[in-house]
This record gives C-alpha cells, structure tokens and sequence, in this order.
C-alpha cells in the first residue's frame, strides 16, 4: 500500500527520469473546485433570497485560491526552472484547447441569436427585433467600443514582439495599454448596459443580447486581469526572450476576445438592429 511518504519519494525518484514537471501535491485543484461550485449557489441565494453572503465569500475566497494558486506556478517556473521545453509545448496544446472549448461556448450564443432572428415566432411578433424593442445604435458606443478592442489587439501584439525583441520597457508600456484598454471597453459596456431601454427578461431578444454581451464582459474582465498578472511579472524580468509562454497564453486569450466581439458587434449590433 503506497503512503504519502512513499508517494513522495516515487515522485522524488521520477522527477530525474522524465523532462515534464511532476506537481507536487496541493490543496488549490480541491479549495478552488468549491469555492467556484458555491459561487452559482450563492448568486442563486441573491436572486431569489435577497442574500450575497455565500456569493461575496465564495468570491473573496475564488480570488485568494487563484492568487495562491498562480504564485505557486509562478515560483515552479520562474525560480524553480521546472517549465522545460517539453512542459512549456504541453501548456501552448492545453491553452489552445481551452479556447477551442470557449469557441464552443459562444457558439451556443450565436445559435440561439440566428435562431430566433433568421424564423422571428409569433410570438414575437414575426419580426426581428421582436416589437417593442428598440435596439442600440451599432455606430455609436458599439463601434467605440470595437475601435477599442481592435486598438488593444494591436498593443498587445506590440508587447508580444517586444518581449521577442528584449525590449523590456517598451514591452511594459504596450502591457500597460493593453490593460488600461481593457477596462476602458469594460466602462463603457457599463455605460451602455444603463442606457438601453430594454432588459434580460424583453424577449429572447433582451435574454441573448445581455447573456452574449455580459458573459463576452466578463471574458474581457479575466483577460485584463491576465494582462495585468503578466504587466506584473514582466516589471520583475519574469519573462525573456524564449521563456514568455506565461505572457503568450494571455495574449492567445486576449486575441480570441476580440475575435468574438467582432461577431458579437457585426451579428448582434448591425445586423441584428
């Protein structure tokens, strides 16, 4: 029967026959499952109970597993050096996969949207936009907020080539852009989200257009939060010419934003309006 101790020295044993990183054991995969799994229960509890009590602190304690979480992967690739050629080509393969699966997920978007759009029912009154809904006007702050994104996806290439480069303050300045980009689209959806005329619950109409929009916000929030751990890391030299995979996955993530805004903008403002 293998005990922690012998386990451990199995690991010990492996570590020095194999060019991958065997983690160590750790507490984040478990901590971070719950703290996630309490998060919907809890914004169940506010909708239909009036109380942000689990929801806060489910949160607070998602936020603090990550951070723990990403400093202990920080420290195994930046100081430990366990982020070998071979681990390095594994997190790109792992990363592109992720965004295969978040593809999939706006898809699931997009699908409802043409559905009800291309065959408006009856019961909206065979007409799209439905009656009654008076959508927002694609050149104004959907075309700010287009202009913004694409200006970010051009800044963060810049920071990409000028980390190849070893340009490292230029690199920090088109980081930092980048970010400030980000939560500037990120104000703005706000401010359009308060001055539409309609809601979530207007029809399939208002249901698809806050659910594409909100969740595309909330991929921008995680992706500035990327950028900004990175603009961190690049200020202490965590990153070189051929070691950045930390940094390229971030910007993968940050592209495959824009991506999706520019179906959202051209399918759900323009074309949908």
């Amino acid at each position: 029967m293998n005990t922690p101790v012998t386990m451990k020295h199995n690991l010990t044993a492996l570590k020095g026959k194999t060019p991958f990183h065997l983690v160590e054991m750790s507490p984040w995969p478990l901590l971070a499952s719950l703290s996630i799994f309490n998060m919907p229960v809890g914004f169940i509890l506010l909708t239909r109970f009036n109380s942000a009590y689990l929801l806060i602190a489910s949160t607070l304690l998602t936020s603090m597993v990550a951070f723990l979480w990403w400093r202990d992967i920080v420290r195994e690739s930046t100081f430990q050096g366990h982020h070998t050629s071979y681990v390095m080509a594994g997190i790109k393969v792992g990363m592109s996969l992720f965004i295969l699966s978040e593809v999939f997920f706006f898809v699931a978007f997009f699908w409802a949207y043409f559905h009800s759009s291309l065959v408006p029912s009856v019961e909206i009154g065979a007409t799209w936009p439905p009656v009654g809904i008076k959508p927002l006007n694609p050149f104004q702050v959907p075309l700010l907020n287009t202009s913004v994104l694409l200006l970010s996806g051009v800044s963060v290439t810049w920071a990409h080539h000028a980390i190849q480069e070893g340009k490292y303050w230029s690199g920090i300045q088109a980081l930092a852009i980048t970010f400030l980009l980000g939560v500037y689209f990120l104000s703005l959806q706000l401010m359009e989200y308060n001055e539409t005329s309609f809601t979530i619950a207007d029809s399939i109409y208002g249901s698809v257009f806050f659910m594409a929009t909100g969740f595309h916000g909330l991929h921008v929030m995680v992706g500035s939060i990327f950028l900004l751990v990175c603009l961190i890391r690049l200020f202490y030299y965590h990153f070189s010419k051929d070691h950045h995979v930390g940094f390229l996955a971030a910007a993968w993530y940050w592209h495959f934003v824009d991506v999706v805004w520019l179906f959202l903008y051209i399918s759900i403002y323009w074309w949908g309006s």
